[in-house]
């Protein structure tokens, strides 16, 4: 805990309320909406269109996500850290968006653009445009998470506003999920290995995506201004916020290893049913019903006020675990049923998870100020983009080495073994991270302590607050 709120005598005040209006709160949401649009193309597609588009093989593919992760180890804490060091007369988050929409959008484009190269010069073009694009995603999603400190104090507005913003971001996963195939296949003249389709249906997307980053920067405002928010914070200062902040070590370790499962699982679910079902068409329902999720989502703050964020995230891992289990069930089989049902039961589960993430880490926010006396929104909430798609990458490196060392051939009949692969790709792996994830609940315990932790940062606020209050009229004479 801080010295400040050790010290002090005086009697805790009540807490704002902070209530953010409902178009801001539509507009915040906007903001992951428009990330999942462009990003879960990527992360969903790109791989099946590096090996069944773009000719490159799975190998390949798999050390190149491995190679972009080793730039995410740079890339987050870089942008976290410049979220610290800004000031603006926008704030320190919005201003992202207005500045790395569009060259956001442009990779996005770039990544699914097929340029008439070589083996070595599609590599190269393969490189440079995904770690930009995912460098450039770093930029525009990092302030998703580290501006929601700076909305409001309130932790159950926190996770109202999370909420909305989780539906909206699973809306839009759902929706290009769902139609991605079906939209590249009219440009691409019926055909969805076509170059031209997905370069079509890319460039639509990117637009959409900088239309929407424009309505969230003119509708969102950062109004929880502390000592810290007011002014730049030194790198080294911000690191402080890191030291013996259990509750941020938690969640970025399940932020990593939930979004590898996710990541494995997604990346061959077109694989899953081209080659094992015999029916590609039904890939892009099973990855609509996605929409699922979102009962889960609309209820999380019932469910988190009632029994605790802890425990409504670890529900969702169970839940994610069960439908995992069951889908192996329907895999054997070749049960179109089971899979379905095994499917629905896995979103809802992951639905309570997603959501919860970012309010657990502005929670950390929080107890980084409360421990150790200060507030680094950045530093802090940059490693949730940098621990998601190092996840993602570790999940694009295992998929890709599981489908080349199961001899994966793209485009033809695959064998027994390179079935096996793509099966253990979509199941197996995302079980164990569900797991791993909710062992890893057993030792969150932030729940229990939120009320005096939260009351101590008020009593320090309010302190903080009068004493610039009267450094300023003290100025002024």
């Amino acid at each position: 805990m801080s010295q400040n709120a050790t010290e002090t005598t005086d009697p805790a005040p009540k807490p704002v309320k902070n209530m953010v209006p409902w178009n801001e709160r539509f507009s915040y949401s906007l903001s992951d909406f428009a990330c999942n649009l462009s990003f879960q193309m990527v992360g969903t597609y790109l791989m099946i269109f590096y090996t069944d588009t773009f000719g490159i093989s799975a190998a390949a593919v798999g050390t190149l996500f491995l190679v972009a992760r080793v730039v995410d180890a740079f890339d987050g804490p870089f942008w976290g850290i410049m979220i610290d060091y800004t000031h603006t007369k926008w704030g320190k988050s919005r201003p992202y968006w207005l500045w790395f929409s569009i060259p956001f959008a442009i990779f996005c484009v770039l990544v699914f653009t097929t340029p008439n190269l070589g083996l070595t010069g599609k590599l190269i073009w393969a490189y440079v445009t995904y770690i930009g694009v995912d460098i450039m995603y770093s930029a525009v999603n990092i302030p998703i998470t580290s501006i929601l400190p700076s909305l409001t104090s309130s932790p159950q507005e926190r996770v109202v506003l999370s909420t909305i913003r989780q539906f909206m971001g699973t809306a839009g996963a759902a929706i290009i999920t769902g139609i991605t195939l079906g939209m590249v296949a009219f440009f691409g003249k019926g055909s969805t290995t076509s170059a031209r389709g997905w370069f079509i249906w890319a460039l639509i997307v990117g637009v959409i995506v900088v239309i929407i980053f424009g309505i969230v920067f003119k509708n969102t405002k950062e109004r929880v201004q502390t000592k810290s928010s007011r002014k730049s914070i030194p790198i080294k200062k911000s690191l402080r916020a890191l030291r013996r902040n259990w509750p941020w070590a938690i969640i970025i370790f399940i932020n990593f290893i939930y979004w590898l499962g996710m990541q494995t699982r997604s990346q061959v679910t077109v694989y899953f049913f081209k080659y094992n079902m015999h029916n590609t068409a039904l890939a892009s329902i099973v990855l609509s019903l996605q929409f699922v999720s979102l009962i889960a989502v609309v209820l999380t703050p019932m469910t988190s006020k009632w029994i605790g964020k802890r425990n409504t995230m670890l529900g969702g891992m169970i839940l994610a675990v069960a439908g995992q289990l069951l889908l192996s069930v329907g895999a054997g089989h070749l049960s179109i049923p089971i899979i379905i049902v095994a499917t629905i039961i896995g979103y809802l589960g992951t639905g309570y998870v997603s959501g919860l993430i970012a309010v657990m880490l502005a929670d950390a926010v929080d107890y980084g100020e409360w421990k150790n006396g200060v507030r680094a929104e950045g530093i802090v909430t940059s490693f949730s983009s940098f621990s998601a798609k190092f996840g993602m990458g570790i999940g694009g490196v295992i998929t890709g080495w599981i489908l080349s060392g199961t001899g994966y051939v793209a485009n033809h009949a695959q064998d027994a073994t390179a079935l096996h692969g793509i099966e253990l790709n979509y199941i197996w792996v995302p079980l164990i991270g569900f797991a791993l994830s909710g062992i890893a609940l057993a030792f969150y315990h932030v729940d229990g302590i939120e009320k005096q932790m939260l009351s101590d940062l008020a009593v320090k606020h309010a302190k903080e607050n009068e004493e610039d209050a009267e450094a300023a009229e003290e100025n002024t004479k």
